[in-house]
């Protein structure tokens, strides 16, 4: 099968697709394919041929943007074995066959339907194949080819990353490289000049120029100055086709900014400046303003001002507003027209970043003069002195002289000043001033002790004009007399052992006074001469404030005494000198070998054992709940008469119990009140209380009479107080019962004889909530109330 083209549509077109059709039959070869036919006789065994090649075909070509009306035509497919009758078949697959590229099946002419573009695909690769029509066998093997889209120039370069902006800086040297641009061109570079590219400027000239091959942007001037022009807006072209006439073109802005260099020094706009300053401005205000002009901006513009020369540079100073690059004149020291009515300073402004590139162009800094006028205010009285000190003793009487304060009205005409205290403050009230010649005075009677200084504030104004007011502090220190004896730093516990030996040191003593050092820098210690001797304790002046305290006599005893006392007397070395007296309490205490104080008495004793105040609070407090709790228990059981211990378990061994009843108040035979009636005959008769008496009874009516000449009342008390005092026998081994009643009691009986066969209502299940002590005692009770329910 052999392909041939006709896509060479000019005379270079045409040689081309000679020579390529020459180099690509040399090269690609001729494929000629052919069938085998050779088939096997019987019997022979089976012989390999070399195919025969049935076509020749080499690539086709195609232009892309193809705008005709007609397909256009590509190229032609033949078979050896097509002998023109129209038995063969062409069958074209692969990409676009069927959609962009069509075949005549009979002629094997193939056509382009469709505008190709090359910048989107470049080639197609196709496979064609001859068939017979009748039998749609294969009449040669299918083939590969390729159709190319070949280029035009219809791509017009672009510049993908404009527009631009670039800065250079001013006076820069010709030539000076600004920016290199890029234009790319989407055709074929191989074929061709549709993509080869040449730069051009379009604007900008002639400030700068551009490379036609690279695109590098150059100035083209020496000395491009800022101040001149700053903004350059450069139009660059690029076209291919070499700029050949025809070619495809694009452009792009490059925007360019001269950047600022320090090539212009600082200017004053005048030689000669004035400023108008009141006397009255404050020390550290800001009093004018002065500027250099300076063309530079940015760093390239900061300057300092300094103050060079001038019989003002000790009066005023010169800094630098960073923001406004502002000289700000400031006051260093008060004006006084009265004084000095002018100053004369030169001002020089300098650039503080230099570029010494740029130093031919001169010195970058200026000078300028600057005359200060005062002007005369009105001003208040000024005082002689800034502040006062004045002293003044405590206790001085009132009207007592403190001190002066002087003021002058500090003007021309010098008007006539009044003095006056401004009382803001308590203060102020301690003290009083004379309008006319400005003496303080004492208003009150100071205290030292209570305030030794006073802050105070005299103002001064003028007759003529009272708003001109100057106001100056004023201290008053209050001196000290010797009005304040001393007496003891502290309270002391002064402690000595019982078996202390004479001259033993067992205190030692100082002293404070309110006064201060002048008044009370010596104290002095004695015994009150007053007194006798003390034959127990003396004194010693140690001669640094202190004074010791020692013993007279060996061993002391507290159950002789446990406590003495000491007067002491103190006095200081102030004038007039001034004592006091005070005592001193000694305790006497039983101390080991080492001089440890042991025990002194029974709060001493708890002190060493440790327990504080409130141990010692809570301890009672439990004694005296425990002692209510036990006479409730006494006073519950005797209301319910019943015996106090029921219980035959009880471990006390000399209490009895019985269970007689008795006959009541007519039975005296059970019980012998004898001993209770008559207290003298009941320490000769003693009986048994478990037998009964062999005593007749007594008749009523010599009760009756016994009774009346007997105190059985002082009886009790006697036996209470033997008991209280009785220190070997504890409460609960003397139990004792005493049945008096009194006499003609109006509410009857309130004998317990008979409450055995008495049953109480008294609920004792409170007692199993008073804890675990009462434990005991409620379950006794607990026990007679479930017999008692029984």
């Amino acid at each position: 099968m052999r392909i041939t083209s006709t896509s060479c549509i000019c005379p270079v077109l045409v040689c081309l697709c000679f020579v390529q059709r020459c180099y690509g039959a040399a090269h690609h070869g001729s494929i000629k394919v052919t069938r085998n036919q050779t088939k096997l006789v019987e019997g022979e065994t089976e012989v390999h041929h070399r195919p025969k090649r049935g076509w020749v075909w080499n690539q086709f070509f195609v232009l892309e943007e193809h705008m005709g009306p007609d397909p256009q035509y590509v190229g032609k497919l033949h078979s050896n074995s097509d002998k023109g009758d129209g038995s063969v078949k062409y069958i074209l697959t692969g990409e676009g066959a069927g959609t962009i590229f069509i075949i005549d099946d009979t002629t094997g002419d193939i056509h382009s339907t469709k505008s190709l573009d090359r910048e989107q695909k470049t080639h197609y690769v196709l496979h064609a194949q001859a068939i017979d029509r009748r039998t749609n066998k294969p009449l040669e093997p299918e083939s590969e080819f390729i159709i190319k889209v070949q280029d035009i120039n219809d791509n017009a370069p672009k510049f993908t990353d404009g527009p631009y902006i670039v800065t250079v800086p001013e006076m820069s040297e010709m030539g000076t490289s600004v920016l290199q641009v890029t234009a790319t061109d989407a055709d074929d570079p191989t074929y061709g000049n549709s993509a080869r590219v040449v730069y051009s400027i379009l604007q900008g000239q002639p400030y700068f120029s551009v490379d036609p091959k690279t695109g590098v942007i150059r100035t083209a001037l020496h000395n491009m100055d800022r101040e001149a022009r700053e903004h350059y807006s450069v139009v660059i072209q690029a076209k291919d086709m070499a700029g050949q006439v025809g070619g495809l073109s694009g452009s792009t802005t490059v925007n360019i900014t001269l950047t600022d260099v320090n090539d212009n020094p600082p200017r004053f706009p005048q030689k000669h400046y004035q400023l108008y300053v009141p006397e009255s401005a404050q020390v550290g205000s800001a009093v004018g303003k002065i500027k250099a002009n300076d063309a530079d901006t940015g760093s390239n513009a900061d300057m300092k001002y300094t103050i060079i020369n001038g019989d003002g540079s000790g009066v005023f100073s010169i800094s630098t507003d960073k923001e406004t690059r502002e000289g700000i004149l400031s006051l260093k020291k008060p004006l006084n027209y009265e004084k000095k009515k002018s100053y004369t300073l030169n001002i020089e402004g300098a650039n503080t970043h230099l570029d010494f590139r740029f130093s031919h162009l001169g010195p970058f800094k200026d000078v300028t003069m600057l005359k200060v006028i005062v002007g005369d205010v009105d001003e208040p009285p000024l005082f002689t002195m800034p502040s006062y000190v004045m002293e003044v003793y405590e206790n001085a009487k009132i009207g007592t002289t403190v001190g002066t304060v002087t003021a002058q009205d500090p003007d021309t005409a010098s008007s006539l000043v009044r003095y006056f205290i401004d009382h803001n403050t308590e203060e102020d009230a301690y003290f009083a001033i004379d309008a006319s010649t400005g003496t303080i005075k004492t208003a009150k009677i100071f205290d030292r002790e209570e305030t030794p200084w006073y802050n105070i504030t005299v103002a001064a104004s003028e007759i003529d004009d009272p708003g001109q007011v100057s106001h100056v502090p004023v201290g008053v220190r209050i001196l000290d007399v010797n009005d304040n004896p001393p007496e003891l730093a502290r309270e002391y516990d002064v402690v000595v052992c019982e078996d202390a030996k004479p001259g033993q040191v067992i205190q030692t003593i100082t002293a404070t006074d309110k006064d201060n050092a002048a008044n009370g820098a010596r104290f002095y210690f004695s015994l009150d001469e007053e007194l006798s001797l003390n034959p127990n304790f003396t004194l010693r002046d140690n001669e640094d404030n202190t004074a010791s305290i020692l013993t007279r006599r060996r061993k002391y005893s507290r159950t002789a005494q446990d406590i003495y006392y000491l007067p002491v007397l103190i006095s200081d070395g102030g004038v007039p000198p001034l004592s006091s007296s005070s005592t001193l309490t000694i305790r006497v205490c039983g101390c080991e070998r080492d001089g440890r104080v042991r025990t002194c008495h029974a709060e001493a004793f708890l002190s060493s054992a440790g327990l504080s105040t409130g141990a010692l609070i809570a301890i009672l407090l439990c004694v005296v709940i425990l002692l209510a709790i036990v006479v409730l228990f006494i006073t519950l059981r005797r209301s319910k008469k019943e015996p106090l211990i029921i219980s035959e378990e009880d471990v006390r061994e000399n209490v009895v119990t019985y269970d007689d009843e008795g006959g009541g108040e007519e039975d005296t035979e059970a019980f012998d009140i004898t001993a209770l009636r008559n207290p003298s005959a009941a320490e000769e008769l003693k009986y048994r209380r478990d037998v009964r008496p062999e005593v007749k009874p007594m008749p009523r009516h010599h009760l009756s009479s016994s009774l009346d000449s007997i105190d059985v009342q002082e009886f009790i008390k006697q036996r209470l107080v033997e008991a209280d005092l009785d220190p070997s026998v504890p409460p609960y081994d003397s139990l004792q019962t005493y049945a008096y009643e009194g006499h003609r009691s109006e509410a009857g009986s309130i004998s317990s004889l008979d409450s055995a066969t008495t049953h109480s209502d008294q609920d004792y299940n409170y007692l199993g909530d008073w804890g675990p002590e009462f434990k005991k005692l409620a379950e006794l009770y607990g026990e007679i109330e479930s017999e008692r329910t029984t």
